[in-house]
C-alpha cells in the first residue's frame, strides 16, 4: 500500500491536528520525531472507521511534549507522566503522546520499569501483536513496520511481537486481547502464539477481575463474539476468566442428538444472533449456563427443569465475581431468569396476557427479553422455529399496540392505600393489599378503567366484606407496646 493513499484515510481535522502537533514539537526540538501508533494505523490499513482518540509516540521528553501540546492549543493533562505519557484535548479529539520507551517486568509484577529511549523500533518492540506494532508519520505518510504487521494484516494473522511467551508473561491480559482481536477481525492466531497462549493460560488468574471484565466486555460487543468465546475454551483459559463456560461443551440437549443440539454450540448461535448491547450479550452467553447442573433423564428424555432460575443465580454470581455494576447484574440476572417466558407462550396474545407479561418482566426489560427470545430459536425443526418466531412477533406487535393506548408499566389499582383508609375509616394494615391487588387485576383484565374510582368503591366494599378483611388487625404504631 502506498503511504500517500494511507494518509487520505485520515479525517481532515485529524491529519491537520497531527501535523500541527508535529510542527510544534519540531519547534521545541528540531530533531523531534512523532508517529501515530497502535490501533489507528491498523484500522487505516484495514480501511476501518477511525475514532477520535489518537495515540502518538515521540522521541522527545514528556516535558517537551507538554510544551508542544500547549503551544498547539490543547487542554493538557498529565495522565501518566511517570510512564512518559502526556494527554491533551482538542475539541472532540483526545490525544495521548508517549515518549519512546522500553519496559522491563519483574517476576510477579504487572507494573513495568520504564526506560525512555530515542529509538522508535525499541518502542514498537514492547507492544503486544505485530498488527499493533506499526507507526505512521503524519506528515510524510511513511510507515514503520519492523515486525511484519502489514503482512500479518494481509494474511489475517494474530502474531505476538518477538517472543510470544515473554509477551504474555509480561502482561497475561494479552491472552484475552489475542482472542478479542482474532474474534473482532475474523483472523486466525499464529500457531506459535497459540502455543504460548495455551501454555501460559494460568497466568490470567493473577490479573484483576476488573481488567478481565473489561476485555470480556469488548469481546462480547464485537461483531461476532461467538468465535472469541469458542477460542477461550479451545486455548484453555476460559477456566481463568469464565470457569462455568466449558461445562456446556458436549452437553447434549437430546439423547442421540447431533452437534446442533449441543448446549455450547446453541449458546454460541444465540450470542451471535443478539444485538450488541452489553446486558443482552451477557444474557445470551449465560442463559443456559445452568443446564449442565440441572440435566436429568426422565422417561427417556433429557430435561433441564429449573435451569432458568438456577441460571439466574449463577449469572449473578459470575458477574458479581467480575465486579460488574449492580445495575448490570440485576438486568442480566432477570433476563436469564425469564428467558423462557416469551417462547413458551403459544396461542393468541390477549390484552390481559400482554399486560401481565409486561408487568411481570418489567418495562425496562421487555425489548432485551424479546431480542433474546428471537435469538434463542435455533431448533432444526422448521415448523417449531416458525411457530415460535411468529408467537414472539405477535407478542411484540401487541405490546406496541397497547403501549400506544396506555402506559402499561404504570397500571395500578384505581384506589390507593389512602383512598381505602378514608373509605373504611381505619388505619394502615395488611387488610389494604388484597383489595388493591384485586382492583389492579381487574384493570389488567380490562374489566375496570385505571382511573375509575367511582366504580372501584362498591367493588372494594364487596371485597372487604367477602374476604373478611374487617377481622385483620390494623398496623401498630411504631414504638408502641407489643
Amino acid at each position: 500500500m502506498r503511504a500517500p493513499s494511507l494518509l487520505t484515510g485520515l479525517p481532515a481535522d485529524v491529519q491537520q491536528l497531527s501535523v500541527r502537533i508535529a510542527d510544534k514539537l519540531a519547534q521545541v526540538d528540531d530533531t523531534a520525531e512523532l508517529f501515530l501508533v497502535g490501533g489507528i494505523v491498523r484500522d487505516l490499513l484495514l480501511g476501518a472507521p477511525i475514532g477520535r482518540d489518537l495515540d502518538f509516540a515521540t522521541s522527545v521528553t514528556p516535558q517537551q511534549t507538554e510544551r508542544a501540546l500547549s503551544a498547539a492549543g490543547g487542554k493538557v493533562f498529565k495522565i501518566g507522566e511517570k510512564f512518559g505519557t502526556i494527554g491533551a484535548v482538542f475539541g472532540e479529539i483526545h490525544v495521548e503522546i508517549t515518549t519512546y520507551r522500553a519496559e522491563a517486568y519483574q517476576p510477579g509484577s504487572r507494573k513495568p520499569e520504564v526506560e525512555f529511549r530515542r529509538n522508535l523500533a525499541d518502542d514498537l518492540s514492547r507492544r503486544d501483536f505485530t498488527i499493533n506494532a506499526m507507526a505512521l508519520d503524519p506528515r510524510r505518510g511513511a510507515i514503520s513496520d519492523p515486525f511484519g504487521g502489514q503482512a500479518d494484516l494481509s494474511s489475517g494473522r494474530i502474531r505476538a511481537v518477538g517472543d510470544a511467551f515473554e509477551r504474555f508473561r509480561e502482561d497475561p491480559l494479552r491472552l484475552l486481547r489475542a482472542v478479542r482481536f482474532a474474534s473482532r477481525l475474523g483472523f486466525h492466531i499464529d500457531p506459535e502464539t497459540a502455543r504460548a497462549i495455551f501454555e501460559t493460560a494460568s497466568a490470567l488468574g493473577a490479573i484483576s477481575r476488573e481488567r478481565v471484565r473489561d476485555e470480556l466486555e469488548k469481546l462480547l460487543l464485537g461483531p461476532a463474539p461467538a468465535g472469541g468465546i469458542s477460542l477461550l475454551c479451545d486455548l484453555g483459559f476460559a477456566e481463568f476468566s469464565l470457569p462455568d463456560l466449558p461445562n456446556m461443551r458436549g452437553m447434549q440437549q437430546e439423547l442421540g442428538a447431533g452437534r446442533h443440539k449441543d448446549v455450547f454450540s446453541h449458546t454460541l448461535q444465540v450470542l451471535d444472533r443478539t444485538p450488541p448491547r452489553l446486558a443482552l450479550r451477557w444474557a445470551a452467553l449465560l442463559h443456559d449456563i445452568a443446564k449442565p447442573a440441572t440435566r436429568r433423564i426422565e422417561n427417556g428424555k433429557v430435561t433441564f427443569h429449573g435451569h432458568d432460575h438456577k441460571g439466574e443465580r449463577m449469572a449473578r454470581r459470575i458477574l458479581g465475581e467480575l465486579h460488574e455494576p449492580s445495575e448490570l447484574v440485576e438486568h442480566v440476572g432477570r433476563l436469564v431468569g425469564m428467558h423462557l417466558r416469551a417462547n413458551a407462550y403459544e396461542g393468541v396474545w390477549t390484552d390481559s396476557a400482554v399486560r401481565r407479561f409486561v408487568l411481570e418482566v418489567g418495562d425496562d426489560l421487555v425489548e432485551d427479553l424479546l431480542s433474546l427470545s428471537r435469538a434463542d430459536v435455533t431448533t432444526g425443526r422448521v415448523e417449531r422455529r416458525v411457530a415460535i418466531t411468529r408467537s414472539v412477533a405477535e407478542l411484540e406487535r401487541r405490546i406496541q399496540e397497547l403501549r400506544s393506548q396506555e402506559d402499561i408499566a404504570r397500571i395500578s389499582s384505581p384506589l390507593d392505600g389512602l383512598d381505602l383508609m378514608r373509605l373504611f375509616e381505619r388505619g394502615p394494615g395488611p387488610w389494604i393489599q388484597p383489595i388493591k391487588d384485586q382492583l389492579k387485576d381487574m384493570v389488567i383484565e380490562g374489566e375496570l378503567a385505571a382511573n375509575d374510582k367511582d366504580s372501584s368503591i362498591p367493588i372494594a366494599r364487596r371485597l372487604y366484606e367477602e374476604l373478611g378483611l374487617d377481622r385483620l388487625p390494623e398496623q401498630r404504631a411504631r414504638g408502641g407496646r407489643s
